[in-house]
């Protein structure tokens, strides 16, 4: 046998995993293992290493180790490192491939890679040929990306039995993982004890809140770079080797702050790392200090808590803010927004400080509000568009993951309207398995959406252009006032942020564009064509149109990646096609355009959301033609019929999803106007129709019968008339739609039981004949009153000698006497006739007879005649 290609001692010395080192190897013999180590304990660099000298040991197989790294420049860091202390340059034994930059060989044994890298390799060839063992990295991070490697991989050593599997864990998650990974019961853990330096924590909350709506308020980056500045001072008087580390939630929080430290301390090396600075500066900030070299500050956002070690960290300096993706469900869009860092989180960038020896932690923010902060960060699962995921798991043959073993299922209205959108984008068929055209999109390393338009728009507008805005967008730039054009006219001159990296990743989308359209890809193409025949031959042949407007390609591009948010100015504010409105942010360039196509809006108040609660971070110039050419899919032509004000109205409407382009008057059709006036009959209800006092009297009888006697009589209330609509309204609907009037009580009584229809009169009389021989109407409750009483209204003079208060529903609902005076106002209510005449009277009587003299007020209502009339008339 050779030699090992790894001297383990050597790459382990030190390191406080090298200590479990015996228990892994005996973990890994069953093929899975879960490794739990707090960070800085080395098991990143001693674990791939020690699973590739397993591999060698056996002697038979693929030997390559790939593990991934949740971000690209950890998996370059950690590849930078295992290779020197392996003696070796990087892209020989050890290599790395992160989007663009891919550094291995035909020796390379450990590969560190991304979660997306991985994915596209398993969707390629899903027995992953070469590959001997996976190394999970930073499983409790709860990537979207790594939470779909575990059950993949996990269904993938089912067919391979030889395949090595094993996954890291920061966190006390690693029980969960072990019983995904492992095949005839959980997988072994192995942990691993950290090795603890003391650890100082010091409070330097600010003025004020942290955050408002727009963001990280200006004031508390100012605090925030003060107090990191101060801190470093008083650290470096203590020992000039200390280096610092600053945590915040964006890479705009970065460069403010990184630019105020610069400003501040002058003689610091201030560096930024983030996901949007170049690999040089990425790999500058993560190589340590130079021999004597001046004193460092780096300022960072969550890419560091885990993963990579910066060498001569002493202090961290911590806004407790974090970055996290939710989903804006009302819009159908995701973004990034600012919240409070995890206590999970806060640990572990406090924990960087400690690695190597003493350090100390500064956390702007007090005690109460680290308290308050969540236990741990929200699984990306739980708040991330899941559109890509759908779509590789229906490559992958589990669509939605059905089957697959995964850390948590997927949010079911998530993927519904995830589902949705790729079939909007015919990716995936009615039971949601991969089309051609969804597979050749998953080859595009974009979201699904992003990479219609890199192939859709390369045919559209070239395919340099199409690469040029998918790369701005894949790769969150900010667009200045929200405009795209302009942000685009900074990238190509290079004056924006992050210009070369765009250009690289432009170049990169253009040679993903030019290999879809071969192979299995290309039949993308003959699939739009045919859908697009299909819907042009229902409609008059397309009139030859012109190349889309030059200012106009950053639009059309956006367009045909994001359909529904094609966007019309509508007064102040602006309707997307999915039928949501947004505000466009003050002073914004864009106000001046009629149409746009919107990449971003976020949920905002304040003026620029002009009370849509929306305001768009990122769009483009479009106009009419070209967004009609974009979204041709949602073009729709139809008369919309409506019942409203008791007459039916038509339009004939075309409309782009929720704009309206075109509104004609037109003659209602027949069966149209009749399903009109019953769409808004089930919508608003009954009380849409104009109920006569017959009809309306007989409803309430029907109410009180069946609040008081029940089945047979039927519920009348508003619910249940929309239920039965068409067992007791069917026959009026087209006089309705006609405009004409219609006998609700002969409609009603459709409804009435049979044979006890007969006693309606006598269990719910429409009149009660009083003591005086008037037929007095009875005033029944309303239908939706379930507790109220039917009420007489009748003068007292009428009800004198009369003792016993009659009943009706066969005596279950007492009458409720309203005793009026000869004018008709109200002197008393009374449900028993014998108290009040008993009592109250006397006090009615001598407040009543002076003010209506020529009406009866006997001192004895018993034996007095009741009467309607004056005493001269009596």
């Amino acid at each position: 046998m050779s030699h090992a290609p790894f001297d383990l001692d050597a790459v382990g010395a030190g390191l406080p995993v090298a200590g479990a080192a015996g228990a892994l190897r005996a973990a890994l013999a069953g093929g899975a293992a879960v490794v739990q180590a707090p960070p800085g304990s080395g098991k990143t660099t001693l674990v791939p290493p020690l699973v590739a000298a397993l591999l060698h040991e056996r002697g038979t197989g693929p030997s390559r180790v790939v593990v991934t790294q949740p971000r690209r420049v950890a998996a370059r860091a950690a590849a930078r490192r295992l290779a020197s202390l392996a003696g070796t340059r990087v892209g020989g034994l050890v290599g790395h491939t992160v989007r663009g930059d891919r550094r291995t060989g035909p020796g390379t044994l450990v590969e560190f890679v991304t979660p997306g890298i991985l994915l596209r390799r398993l969707l390629h060839d899903p027995e992953l040929p070469g590959t001997g063992a996976v190394v999970l990295d930073e499983v409790h991070e709860r990537g979207l990306e790594t939470d779909l490697l575990v059950g993949m991989l996990a269904e993938l050593r089912e067919l391979r039995e030889d395949l090595v599997l094993s996954a890291m864990s920061a966190t006390v998650d690693a029980a969960r993982f072990a019983a995904l990974l492992g095949r005839d019961g959980p997988a072994p853990v192995v942990d691993s004890p950290a090795v603890l330096h003391p650890l100082g924590v010091e409070w330097a909350p600010g003025p004020g809140r942290r955050t408002d709506e727009r963001g990280v308020r200006p004031e508390f980056l100012d605090h925030l770079a003060r107090t990191a500045a101060a801190a470093h001072a008083r650290a470096l008087a203590a020992d000039p080797g200390t280096d610092a580390l600053v945590f915040l939630p964006g890479a705009w929080e970065v460069a403010q702050v990184a630019r105020r430290l610069r400003e501040q301390a002058p003689g610091t090396e201030v560096l930024e790392l983030h996901g949007r600075v170049g690999a040089a500066e990425q790999d500058r900030a993560t190589a340590g200090r130079a021999p004597g070299g001046p004193p460092r500050a780096v300022v960072a956002t969550a890419l560091a808590e885990s993963s990579l070690t910066v060498p001569g960290v002493r202090l961290v300096v911590d806004s407790g803010l974090a970055r996290e993706p939710r989903r804006d469900a009302a819009r159908g869009m995701t973004g990034l927004v600012t919240v409070a860092a995890s206590r999970a989180s806060a640990e572990q960038r406090a924990g960087r400080a400690a690695r190597l020896g003493p350090g100390t932690v500064v956390r702007c923010y007090d005690e109460r509000t680290w308290t308050a902060m969540p236990a741990h960060g929200t699984p990306e699962v739980a708040a991330a568009d899941l559109t890509g995921a759908a779509l590789l798991l229906a490559c992958w043959g589990s669509p939605g993951g059905r089957g697959l073993a995964l850390p948590d299922p997927l949010p079911p209205t998530a993927l519904a309207e995830a589902e949705a959108v790729l079939r909007g984008l015919g990716a995936i068929d009615a039971e949601g398995r991969a089309t051609a055209a969804g597979r050749a999109l998953a080859r595009v390393p974009a979201d699904p959406r992003l990479a219609r338009g890199l192939l859709a728009g390369s045919r559209l507008v070239g395919e340099r252009a199409a690469a040029e805005v998918v790369a701005a967008l894949a790769d969150d730039h900010r667009a200045p006032d929200g405009d795209l054009a302009r942000l685009l006219a900074g990238l190509r001159s290079g004056r924006a942020p992050g210009a070369r990296r765009w250009t690289e990743e432009t170049d990169r989308l253009r040679r993903a564009a030019r290999e879809a359209g071969t192979g299995e890809a290309g039949t993308v193409r003959a699939e739009v064509a045919e859908s697009r025949d299909r819907v042009r031959a229902e409609r008059p042949a397309p009139v030859p149109v012109d190349p889309v407007p030059r200012e106009l390609v950053p639009g059309a591009v956006l367009a045909l990646a994001f359909p529904e948010r094609i966007a019309h100015r509508s007064g102040g504010t602006w309707l997307l096609a999915s039928g949501t409105r947004a505000g466009l942010p003050e002073g914004s360039p864009l106000a001046g355009h009629e149409w746009l196509a919107v990449a971003e809006a976020t949920r905002a108040a304040g003026r620029a959301a002009a009370g849509t609660g929306a305001v768009v971070r990122t769009a483009a110039a479009l106009d009419r033609e070209t967004a009609e050419r974009c979204a041709e899919h949602l073009l729709t032509d139809a008369v919309d019929t409506r019942y409203d004000g008791g007459r039916v109205s038509a339009r004939r409407i075309r409309a782009l999803g929720a704009i309206q382009l075109s509104a004609t008057p037109v003659r209602p059709a027949p069966a149209a106007a009749r399903e009109a006036v019953r769409a808004a009959l089930a919508e608003h209800g009954p009380g849409l129709l104009a109920w006569s006092g017959a009809a309306d009297g007989l409803r309430r009888r029907l109410a009180l019968l069946h609040h008081r006697l029940g089945a047979p009589w039927p519920d009348v209330s508003d619910d249940a008339l929309r239920a039965r609509l068409d067992e007791w309204l069917a026959p009026e609907l087209d006089t309705l739609a006609a405009g004409g009037p219609v006998d609700l009580a002969g409609a009603l009584r459709r409804l009435l039981p049979w044979p006890e229809a007969g006693r309606l009169d006598e269990l719910a009389p429409e009149r009660l004949t009083v003591a005086s021989g008037s037929r007095v109407l009875i005033d029944y409750p309303a239908a939706d009153d379930p507790a109220g009483r039917p009420v007489l209204a009748v003068k007292l003079q009428e009800c004198f000698g009369w003792a016993e208060t009659p009943a009706v529903a066969g005596g279950r609902a007492p009458v409720l006497f309203h005793l009026l005076s000869p004018a008709g106002r109200p002197l008393a209510v009374t449900d028993d006739l014998a108290s009040f005449w008993a009592g109250p009277y006397r006090q009615v009587r001598g407040e009543m007879r002076g003010r209506y003299p020529k009406h009866p007020w006997p001192e004895d209502p018993w034996s007095a005649a009741a009467t309607a009339r004056t005493t001269r008339r009596a």
